[in-house]
């Protein structure tokens, strides 16, 4: 087993194989791609919203932290206290996520404070970085496959390393998704959080891309696919650290970016044709017809009265008739849970928990 050491002793050379070559180009034009595509949908808020909350549940269930669509739809509008314990920490994600995408959009950086925070909004606690000795990872079977670094001093200067990567450009010349899997690698291996490092460090994946201008909002989430190969993403983290395997999960992450990058695009693609048919429908059928109902409704695959109040300014009398209008013309679904009525968005709910969605070839 090699002795973690700070990113910038790799030689940068070592990436430039064919394969890798190959397979960055074409997981960078699938990502510019997305970029573009996520720009038609002329309210961001929908797919950091919808989209978020898809990539928090992929992601807690790496963790083993299990919930369903329907408990976090419903609990994101209600924003309620008798949730389960799993919906609220699914939710937390989504909040630590939008936290830190915040923090990138106004600095332009990604420093170990902003991580911090991120991991604090995650776990509920302002733990920092380790300062106990023990951690140590184990396998299925309770064996420890690795130690990470014990020392609350290594682990501070891994990390203020870790930092001088991610932020000083000439620190490392490589293209900026081939350091995002060695940022990924390392911010895993440091393991510099008691609980949260897994979810922080994806959601550090995502944020990076934004601070170097690949996505302008954090739609591109790579959990659904390493759920999908759970076993080799284990493995080959680990075979970096045993045999020093860097181009091997180099191509891994590459291939998650391109795969994950083809599936967001169909999903948006699906979610904006849902979009302007609702659009249309509501435009021609009702004089209420308003661009903020359409963010609404897309915004929040469960919708309640509240939200709808508070997003068109209307009174409670009004927000109600509208809704109770396009329930019973069929727009929406009406369910009561609890003391509750919820409006729900049938088709992009539909969008959103559908099995992984594969591009049509002719798009």
């Amino acid at each position: 087993m090699i002795d973690l050491a700070p990113l910038q002793a790799l030689v940068p050379g070592r990436f430039d194989t064919p394969a890798i070559l190959k397979k960055l180009a074409t997981a960078s034009r699938q990502l510019a791609e997305l970029k573009g595509v996520a720009a038609t949908i002329p309210h961001q808020g929908i797919l950091i919203n919808t989209l978020g909350i898809q990539e928090a549940k992929d992601s807690s269930a790496i963790e083993n932290i299990v919930t369903t669509h329907d408990e976090l739809f419903k609990d994101e509008a209600a924003a309620d206290d008798g949730a389960s314990p799993a919906t609220k920490e699914v939710l937390r994600y989504r909040q630590a996520l939008w936290q830190g995408y915040q923090l990138v959009r106004e600095t332009g950086l990604l420093t170990n404070n902003h991580i911090l925070q991120v991991q604090a909004e995650l776990e509920c606690n302002h733990a920092g970085f380790r300062k106990l000795p023990g951690t140590a990872l184990k396998n299925g079977m309770g064996e420890v496959v690795y130690t990470p670094p014990q020392h609350p001093e290594h682990i501070t200067g891994l990390m203020d390393d870790l930092e001088r990567f991610i932020n000083d450009e000439a620190a490392f010349d490589a293209d900026p998704l081939i350091k995002m899997a060695l940022i990924h690698h390392q911010f895993e291996s440091i393991h510099p959080f008691y609980d949260g490092n897994g979810r922080t460090g994806r959601i550090v994946n995502v944020l990076y891309l934004v601070k170097q201008g690949l996505l302008d909002i954090p739609v591109l989430y790579l959990s659904r696919y390493i759920v999908r190969t759970k076993p080799d993403y284990y493995r080959l983290l680990q075979e970096v650290r045993d045999r020093d395997s860097w181009e091997e999960w180099v191509m891994y992450m590459l291939t998650a970016v391109e795969e994950t990058a083809a599936e967001t695009i169909a999903t948006i693609h699906a979610i904006r044709t849902t979009l302007l048919d609702v659009k249309h429908r509501i435009r021609s059928n009702y004089r209420f017809y308003s661009q903020d109902l359409i963010n609404n409704l897309f915004t929040h695959p469960y919708t309640k009265i509240e939200f709808l109040q508070n997003d068109l300014k209307v009174s409670r009398l009004t927000a109600t008739k509208y809704l109770d209008t396009l329930a019973a013309d069929g727009l929406l679904e009406k369910r009561r849970i609890g003391r509750t009525n919820y409006y729900i968005n049938t088709p992009l709910y539909a969008i959103l928990t559908a099995p992984v969605m594969q591009r049509d070839s002719t798009t």
